[in-house]
């Protein structure tokens, strides 16, 4: 088995932040075998729970989840992102000790700490039997083994995001169905004065990537346990995904200067300079507050297709809640994490904003049918939710996906800057994910 510090200090960029002096819960070491199944409420919880995480409607969770158990208090400690919280999580299980009783990870990243033999298998409080409760995506990615290391909280599948007003201006009166009319649209906007989209192939470009190529029909990596095969161009989706963002980038089609998730990537969606997105079901929120002066003016669509009449999806992102092996408070733990996920939390989070990924929730007619003024009064969830319920076909992660996602822009980054062919930055970059795996104990080949 490789030590999971191997990888922390040789994959990931270490911030300052990363002293951690939270520890797990207090009192006797409750396990699983004392916790109720799922589905099956014996008890609450009780003592202190250490909870990591980020993001939207935490302290609102945080106070449901304590009204419903008197006797149990969380502690929250965020480390920013979800980047800083798995490179924390990573150190204290390096370290034997640390680790909270719950944390958030991004869900691509839950199989690296099941295969380092960090968390808890869900199944032994019952997980398993939730397997037709969760949209099947987010669903599928926090399995390892085939059982349940993490309960998903929220869905990305990828859609379409795109400003009408722009779009209208641009004399592009529908949104693609197709990539190849994506491209013609992406012309006539560019000829409009605007871009149709941004990519600077940096590391925020990673889960973009990762789910075009999905939907593309790539296999850039195979792995069978100890076994990985890399291949980032001969890949026949990989191939077809690199011609295409090739095309878009020779053409300057696409807006390669910002970077998603940057003071310029909100500036330009706020001034309408990037006319659309494709990019997870979690985005509505972000729109909203990072580009205010647009309210009325973007719609969602469904993601275009490679072949007219496919429906062929893929999923961007989304987290997921695990409890780490060190937990000392386990069965209360697992009622936090069936609370936030399954339960009523899974309510509360959904009520802030958060897309979910329980079916209950997500194909209630009280989502589906809320009209969203920032959309123009459109059914947004109507269309995400169509989206989640799209089967996927199953797409691997690297078992190092930190060191993956956290080194992607240093080869990408040079083809966007026209520094160099996308097919020779993937080249470069393969060989570091090969060199790299092979450096942690893996058989890599390429």
């Amino acid at each position: 088995m490789r030590k999971l510090d191997k990888v922390v200090a040789a994959g990931l960029l270490v911030t300052s932040v990363l002293t951690v002096s939270a520890c797990g819960g207090s009192g006797k070491d409750q396990g699983a075998g004392q916790a109720a199944g799922a589905g099956g409420e014996t008890s609450k919880a009780s003592g202190q729970l250490v909870f990591w995480g980020w993001g939207n409607g935490i302290k609102e969770l945080i106070a449901a989840f304590e009204k419903a158990n008197p006797g149990a208090k969380v502690k929250f400690n965020s480390f920013g992102s979800a980047a800083d919280t798995q490179v924390a999580l990573s150190n204290a299980i390096s370290a034997g000790k640390g680790a909270p009783d719950v944390t958030m990870l991004e869900d691509p990243t839950v199989e690296q700490f099941a295969i380092e033999d960090g968390l808890v298998d869900l199944s032994e409080f019952g997980a398993d039997k939730y397997v037709d409760d969760f949209a099947p995506g987010p669903w599928n990615k926090v399995q390892y083994d085939g059982k349940p290391f993490a309960l998903p909280i929220d869905s990305g599948p990828e859609v379409f995001f795109y400003n009408k007003a722009v779009f209208d201006k641009a004399g592009v009166k529908e949104p693609p169905k197709t990539w190849d009319e994506y491209y013609q649209d992406a012309k006539k906007i560019r000829a409009a004065g605007a871009y149709i989209t941004n990519n600077a192939g940096d590391k925020n470009s990673y889960q973009p990537f990762t789910a075009q190529a999905w939907q593309a029909g790539a296999k850039p990596w195979k792995v069978e346990g100890e076994k990985i095969t890399i291949d980032m161009t001969k890949d026949a989706g990989m191939k077809r995904y690199i011609d295409f963002q090739q095309k878009l980038i020779d053409e300057d089609l696409v807006d390669t200067k910002i970077a998603n998730w940057s003071d310029d990537w909100n500036r330009g969606l706020n001034d309408g300079s990037i006319a659309s997105l494709t990019i997870g079901a979690w985005m509505p929120t972000n729109l909203e507050s990072g580009a205010p002066a647009q309210k009325g003016n973007w719609r969602v669509a469904s993601l275009p297709q490679w072949e007219e009449g496919q429906t062929v999806s893929a999923e961007d992102g989304g987290s997921a809640l695990v409890i780490p092996k060190q937990s000392k408070n386990k069965a209360s733990a697992w009622k936090f994490v069936d609370f936030m996920t399954h339960g009523d939390g899974a309510q509360v989070m959904a009520d802030n904003g958060t897309f979910p990924s329980l079916k209950k929730i997500l194909n209630s007619n009280d989502f589906t049918s809320k009209k969203n003024e920032y959309f123009g009064g459109q059914e947004v969830n109507k269309v995400l939710t169509e989206a989640a319920n799209r089967k996927v076909t199953k797409f691997q992660y690297l078992p190092y996906n930190p060191f993956a996602q956290s080194t992607y822009g240093d080869s990408i980054g040079r083809a966007y800057l026209k520094q160099t062919t996308l097919e020779k930055a993937f080249e470069d970059y393969q060989k570091q994910l090969v060199d790299h795996g092979n450096q942690q104990g893996y058989k890599v080949n390429k």
